[in-house]
């Protein structure tokens, strides 16, 4: 069974459990993966997490089932797992611009997310230059943001904090204290969640943190080493795309629950020759 058809075959449970609850870690073993695997492939594919697909598709059907029925808000709120009216009526509002009580209202628009379907799509053309590397525990220190993948949020957000330290000042400062290049990692979000923290560190002791940075430990594993060639933030952005779109899912290799790392290398950041590097945490299937 080839990955569209597991991928597949997790949308097919998903839709079944729209009224009744969906539990991503039933989806990830519909699909034959874990679920931080699942989680992360399905978002890198998709372009949107799998929490925000259930919150659309159950939205979806609440304004159908609104708009041809008299079924009451609440009871339309609860059988598509939404705690109060309260919330639902929030949620509603934000996908589709109006109330859950003005979805019955004669010409009212209403927006519509059909379910899912992963297909082939012939990619590839371009070879991704990569090695697999074994590597002992690290410490790292640095500071944190708290971003989210709503919405794409993550990929504005961290070049601003990049941006942010060169002008500030304190990325430089780390770089000089270490005598190393500070580096990007993504730190593990738990599956089914949005919301992550990534982390502008350089390689050192635990001692070295401190009261102004934060330090963390990268946890000893097998490495898929990929090299990204262009200017950032774009280049790198779209290598990370590619290992989830077209690597991932013609290896016999699947993400690992621990942090993916960026590491940025000597020269022009902004030269269409820049080499740096994404570390992403391997497993055998």
């Amino acid at each position: 069974m080839d990955w569209l058809d597991r991928m597949n075959r997790a949308l097919d449970y998903i839709e079944r459990h729209l009224e009744d609850g969906v539990s991503i870690e039933e989806a990830a073993r519909a699909a034959y993966s874990s679920a931080f695997h699942f989680h992360r492939l399905f978002h890198m594919v998709a372009g949107l997490t799998v929490t925000e697909y259930i919150r659309r598709r159950r939205l979806t059907l609440a304004a159908q089932e609104l708009a041809s029925t008299q079924a009451r808000v609440v009871d339309v709120a609860l059988k598509y797992g939404y705690d109060s009216p309260e919330s639902f009526a929030k949620a509603f509002r934000r996908l589709h611009g109006i109330a859950p009580s003005e979805a019955r209202n004669p010409g009212v628009r209403l927006k519509a997310f059909p379910r899912m379907e992963f297909q082939l799509s012939l990619k590839g053309v371009h070879a991704m230059d990569y090695r697999i590397v074994e590597r002992e525990a690290f410490h790292v220190i640095g500071k944190v943001l708290d971003t989210t993948t709503r919405d794409g949020e993550n990929f504005r957000e961290i070049p601003k904090f990049w941006n942010a330290g060169y002008a500030d000042g304190w990325i430089p400062r780390l770089e000089s204290l270490t005598g190393k290049m500070a580096m990007g990692v993504v730190l593990p979000m738990d599956p089914g969640q949005e919301d992550f923290s990534y982390m502008i560190a350089v390689e050192a002791g635990p001692e070295m943190a401190g009261d102004e940075w934060t330090g963390y430990t990268v946890p000893a594993a097998s490495w898929a080493v990929f090299t990204s060639v262009g200017p950032l933030p774009g280049a790198i952005q779209d290598v990370i795309r590619r290992i989830f779109q077209e690597w991932f899912p013609s290896t016999n290799y699947e993400h690992a629950h621990g942090p993916e790392l960026e590491v940025y290398l000597d020269g022009d950041s902004s030269a269409p020759d820049y080499r740096c590097e994404v570390w992403i945490p391997i497993v055998k299937k």
